[in-house]
């Protein structure tokens, strides 16, 4: 056949054509920066002019390779500012899809240009500009500052660690840290609370005359009861009285119970949320004032009313106090509360123990016990009868109670009782928590002695 274009044409055209594909193959390849060893073309794949296809010897078309980068076909760059504004073209969004996308731009979840596009629709539609505001806030509600179930220790852990490194100019005394790790545990305890939790019910238990006593009141009422007698310390120290400009509060309200009562009876019923901020800053200033008088100030008298404690022994009250009042609040709320540090734990069963004696006298000068059995008291400084006092735990220990007179000295060979109970049980009868008829371990000799020191233990508790 003579067809034309067809794959085997013989017609007069073939020389013409076989030449002018070969003068063709010969300039791409001097034209390409590609080819291969025989100087073949693997450029852009272009058909040379009159190809009507591959015939017997013609090669089929190769695979072209990639096509070369400006960097390697030597041309110039171009300008960056031949490139125009790289900025994204604003979005045109309506007002419903807008308005869709607010909690996602409360979230933070919008892409650049729909966070641009929102913000500018809020400055012109109220409506939704007061939207983002309560979506931003209860996100805002979502994300809080602190979590109460972190690690109890890592707060020390992180003192430990910052104090490793570099000591603090003016240290907190050893006598007052126990006061400071109290009140920082309560305040990370209150920090969560909304206004349900600051009015939960709180039943303050202490005895009193051998008897049971409490006294209702709420959250914030016991805030503000710490608040007013921590204010004994304060004072002492040179601060403010919290109980200063309060209309009606009587000027000889000095112990405890008396300024708990004015403060409960001159501010608004029931307290609020706003007495954690007077009771923090007070709390914070008492460790910070006996921080800088260093142990100087420790022997400084703090009256509390009927009696009067050394300063030293007065934080250590305060902070004991501070754990007792925290555990009421946390069973009020359903929250555990972990007890002090064993070390802070060990010197609040101390000075308990230093009390009892007084506390002893007491019961025998009020008729709430009878005298011993030695004919009078033994003279100060001499050895008398004693009850051995054993306090299980990491925060124990054992104390030697003198039975007949403050001024005796505990003695191993005058020991007439063994007392041993768990310490963290021992702190909550001297709080007025446990019944002295439950509160013991185990009970070894003089059964009245033993009462005795059981029932001071318990009306050593207090409003």
């Amino acid at each position: 056949m003579n067809d034309t274009g067809g794959f085997g044409a013989h017609d007069g055209h073939e020389r013409d054509d076989h030449d002018e594909w070969t003068e063709w193959r010969r300039g791409a390849h001097e034209r390409s920066p590609f080819g291969d060893a025989r100087g073949t073309d693997h450029g852009a794949g272009a058909v040379p002019p009159g190809a009507g296809g591959f015939g017997p010897d013609r090669s089929p078309p190769r695979i072209p390779l990639p096509r070369a980068s400006v960097e390697d076909g030597g041309q110039p760059l171009p300008d960056l500012a031949d490139l125009g504004d790289p900025a994204a073209v604003p979005l045109d969004l309506s007002h419903d899809v807008l308005k869709s996308l607010l909690g996602a731009w409360a979230l933070a979840a919008c892409s650049a240009a729909e966070t641009a596009a929102v913000e500018e629709h809020l400055g012109a539609c109220g409506a939704c500009a007061e939207e983002a505001l309560r979506l931003r806030e209860a996100v805002g509600l979502l994300r809080q500052p602190e979590s109460l179930d972190l690690d109890p220790a890592l707060r020390t852990r992180v003192l430990e660690s910052c104090l490793d490194r570099r000591p603090p100019r003016i240290p907190v005394p050893e006598w007052a840290a126990a006061y400071d790790a109290e009140t920082a545990r309560l305040d990370a305890l209150l920090q969560d609370f909304g206004d349900a939790e600051w009015h939960a019910p709180v039943r303050l238990r202490w005895f009193e005359a051998d008897a049971a006593t409490s006294r209702r009141t709420t959250v914030a009422g016991v805030i503000a009861h710490l608040l007013t007698v921590d204010g004994l310390v304060a004072v002492a120290l040179g601060l403010e009285d919290p109980l200063a400009g309060l209309a009606g509060s009587a000027p000889e309200a000095v112990g405890p119970a008396a300024r708990t009562e004015a403060f409960w009876r001159t501010s608004h019923f029931p307290p609020t949320r706003s007495v954690r901020g007077p009771w923090r800053e007070q709390s914070h200033g008492i460790v910070r004032t006996v921080s800088f008088t260093g142990s100087t100030a420790g022997g400084l008298e703090v009256p509390y009313g009927e009696f009067a404690l050394p300063l030293h022994d007065a934080m250590l009250d305060r902070a004991f106090e501070c754990w007792m009042h925290a555990e009421d609040i946390a069973e009020a709320v359903d929250y555990p509360y972990e007890p002090p540090a064993p070390s802070h734990l060990n010197k609040m069963i101390d000075l308990a123990a230093r009390m009892l004696p007084a506390a002893l006298a007491e019961r025998r000068r009020t008729g709430l016990s009878a005298p011993g059995r030695t004919p009078h008291l033994v003279p100060a400084g001499a050895p008398g009868r004693s009850l051995r006092l054993e306090i299980e735990g990491a925060a124990g220990g054992e104390w030697l109670i003198p039975l007949d007179s403050p001024a005796a000295v505990g003695s191993a060979d005058h020991e007439v009782a063994h007392v041993a109970l768990d310490g963290v049980e021992f702190c909550r009868l001297t709080a007025g928590h446990v019944s002295p008829e439950e509160a013991a371990a185990g009970q070894l000799g003089d059964r009245e002695a033993i009462r005795d020191v059981l029932f001071a233990a318990a009306g050593l508790s207090r409003l």
